[in-house]
């Protein structure tokens, strides 16, 4: 079993499907790792060599921020958009939707569960 990045390439897929399994790499970029390195994007994870994966491996670290360097960089963007107070930054802090959608109805991913409204007892007194 190929293990790329900490992550463990599933058995029996193209290499090709297979990097995407690695956070930050998706099609594209799996594309143009596998042309750098030479490895044909049909062929299967089982059937790649120590030498292949090596080559991957090698081309990942040099040129591609992956997995937990990534993640760490993208939390220290928003913690920047938070501290300088800027709109993006405030919707993040709210933890609304920050690319302008709208927000009356929808975005509940992002909202979260429905709050039950809050009702009055009682209703309407007879005389």
């Amino acid at each position: 079993m190929a293990r790329i990045a900490g992550v463990d390439l599933p058995k029996r897929k193209r290499v090709e499907i297979g990097l995407t399994y690695i956070y930050g790499i998706g099609r594209a970029t799996s594309r143009k790792i596998l042309d750098t390195v030479g490895v044909d994007v049909n062929t299967k994870t089982d059937d790649l060599t120590e030498s292949q994966i090596n080559d991957i491996r090698r081309e990942i670290d040099e040129k591609y921020r992956v997995e937990g360097e990534l993640r760490t960089q993208v939390s220290m963007n928003i913690k920047r958009l938070m501290d300088l107070g800027c709109y993006r930054g405030l919707r993040h802090r709210r933890g609304l939707p920050v690319r302008g959608q709208r927000t009356s109805t929808n975005a509940r991913t992002r909202k979260g569960p429905r709050r039950a409204a809050v009702k009055k007892k009682g209703g309407a007194k007879k005389k």
